[in-house]
């Protein structure tokens, strides 16, 4: 239930009341008066010309709730802001609008007027959320459960009932004038103080409306001088407040609560017992109460205001409320599928009972026809007789009519036999439709085992499931992973496949070129030969020329002045060409290992010697 919502509430009996003639109209003054209460108890600007402007085209009759709607909702309700105001300030308002017109307690007044408006806030905050409001039993019960609780006393329920059971009270639920005539009444707190009866009506109304989880005092450990000071603490669902005393007057203290609060139970020390800590993202608090029930007490209000602020729930008891009313809704539906399993066990019973009628009659009709067949039987016999007389009369007329009555006597005996088979048919038919019905009955029941079963099976099926599509997200992400994995493996061993080929097939190039240069060198040697022969040749008519031998002169050796001059052998030139022709082909494997099959840039020259860019 939303701030929109309660304050409606609160405005709809305020509204009522101004209808003094219940004819659902209210006059234009008096609403006027109204909206100028609820723009001061709501902190809104004042705007006295919104109203006429917003009727200005209406006559000067009065308004209904229905016309007075549109100008709450946006000139009121709109504008209204969560925590500039006293939601108390606004329920006094419309409690006293509405209770000088309907609230007459007669008789010796057991509440004073302090504790009827806290019972008409309860009221409000309880009823349903439908017009004109009103409050079930059940919300009633639970109401005067918790004022029972609070004063320590159990509820009297004989006096419940038999006021539930009075003309007064609706059909579907309280009004809020009969809930208090009811307290007034003081049938329910007989033999209890009104003191009593206030601070129980003051605590409930600070629980459920205020939406104090818990109050009361604990002794606090100091920040500073570490001494131990005893506070009134109270408790809300997102904050917990301390104060020098039970009046609430001097605030001390406030602390926030969110989920990274939390609560733990200390040991006994500095001569404190029943000790416990509230740990927020700041500081420690060190808290210490009366006894260990208190303690107690205390740690679970703490977490269960920590855990409604954690799942953004502003009040206990509005969580309460709808979980009762999906508990009452889920009991309807179950008490209408009772009803409707009740109507059909008493269609099956009426059906078996027309059957049991059905059999009922074939048994009559069963004695009917062996009534007949006797009355059959005994007419044959006194024809018989009358035959037997007229035997001895005329044997041959016998004799003709005892041959006829043969024949009929075997057509009566056919029909007799047939009768008993439809009889035994019939017996036969009862049975099965009992063995029927009895095999119903064990069906339905093992149905409604099966059903059990059934909703059990589908509830760890579905925690499964929940797990399985987990596992199978996981299973999901790790197949996706591994195959980007597998298409990147995939792609860099294709590109080492293409670069290993280009590889290959520069290698049978160098190959091939290595067996072309090795032609080359083999015709160069030759060639090279060739020219040695020429050169030594040259050389020895060279030196003759230069030298021309004298009478009794030695030839001079072939060195001469080309002895310097040394011309290489084949074997030298055939050597030094492999060995750079093998350098080349281990620096060319060298690079292809090192750069992983990618694609060379070797070129060879026209005469064959390879270069390396």
């Amino acid at each position: 239930m939303d701030l929109r919502s309660e304050l409606l509430k609160s405005i709809w009996y305020a509204f009522t009341a101004l209808d003094v003639e219940k004819s659902g109209k209210v006059s234009k003054s008096q609403l006027k008066v109204l909206s100028h209460n609820l723009y001061t108890v709501l902190c809104i600007p004042h705007d006295p010309a919104a109203l006429e402007e917003h009727f200005r085209d209406d006559d000067d009759g009065p308004v209904s709730s229905q016309g007075y709607m549109p100008y709450l909702n946006k000139y009121i309700l709109d504008k209204v802001v969560e925590g500039t105001f006293v939601k108390e300030n606004v329920d006094e308002l419309c409690w006293t609008l509405t209770a000088k017109k309907n609230y007459r307690p007669e008789g010796k007044c057991v509440l004073p007027g302090k504790d009827a408006f806290r019972l008409w806030c309860l009221f409000i905050f309880l009823s349903e959320d439908r017009y004109p409001l009103v409050m079930i039993p059940d919300e009633v019960e639970y109401l005067l459960k918790k004022l029972c609780m609070a004063m320590s006393v159990e509820l009297n329920c004989v006096e419940l009932e038999d006021f539930i059971s009075q003309d007064s009270v609706q059909q579907n639920g309280f009004i809020v004038w009969a809930f208090l005539e009811m307290m007034n009444s003081g049938k329910l707190t007989r033999g209890i103080a009104k003191e009593t009866i206030s601070m129980a009506i003051e605590e409930v109304y600070r629980e459920i409306v205020g939406d104090v989880l818990k109050e009361g005092y604990l002794w606090k450990k100091g920040q500073l001088r570490r001494n131990w000071i005893e506070r009134w603490f109270t408790l809300r669902p997102s904050t917990l407040i301390y104060f020098t005393s039970e009046d609430r007057k001097d605030r001390k203290g406030n602390i926030q609560l969110d989920g990274n609060c939390c609560v733990e139970v200390l040991p006994d020390r500095d001569g404190k017992r029943c000790m416990f800590c509230l740990k927020t993202l700041t500081k420690t608090y060190e808290l210490s109460a009366s006894d260990t029930k208190q303690r107690q007490e205390w740690t679970t209000a703490i977490q269960t205001a920590i855990r409604l602020h954690v799942e953004g729930k502003t009040s206990l008891h509005k969580d309460l409320k709808l979980k009762r009313r999906e508990q009452r809704e889920q009991r309807e539906k179950r008490r209408e599928a009772k009803e409707q399993e009740l109507q059909r066990l008493r269609a099956l019973q009426e059906e078996r009972e027309r059957k049991m009628a059905e059999l009922e009659l074939l048994k009559e009709a069963q004695r009917q026809a062996q009534a007949l067949l006797e009355q059959d039987e005994q007419r044959r016999r006194q024809q018989h007789e009358q035959l037997q007389q007229a035997l001895e009369i005329q044997l041959k007329e016998a004799e003709e009519a005892r041959a006829s009555m043969q024949a009929e006597m075997a057509l009566k005996e056919a029909e007799a036999e047939r009768q008993r088979t439809r009889i035994k048919e019939l017996e036969a038919m009862q049975q099965r439709l009992e063995e029927a019905l009895q095999q119903e009955i064990k069906a339905r029941q093992d149905e409604e085992a099966f059903r059990y079963a059934q909703a059990r099976l589908l509830a760890e099926e579905e925690e499964k499931m929940k797990a399985l599509m987990s596992l199978r997200e996981e299973q999901e992400e790790y197949i996706q992973r591994a195959q980007r994995e597998k298409q990147e493996l995939k792609q860099e061993m294709e590109s080492k496949s293409r670069a290993l080929e280009e590889a290959q097939m520069q290698l049978e190039e160098v190959r091939a070129n290595r067996h072309r240069v090795d032609q080359d060198v083999v015709a160069a040697q030759r060639k090279l030969r060739q020219a040695s022969t020429n050169v030594k040749h040259w050389n020895v008519q060279m030196n003759r020329l230069m030298h021309p031998i004298g009478p009794g002169e030695k030839r001079p050796s072939v060195g001469g002045s080309f002895s310097s001059f040394r011309i290489p052998s084949q074997k030298d030139s055939g050597l030094r060409l492999r060995q750079k022709s093998d350098e080349q082909d281990e620096e060319s494997k060298e690079n292809m290992e090192s750069r992983g099959g990618c694609e060379s840039d070797k070129r060879f020259s026209t005469n064959g010697d390879m270069e390396i860019p």
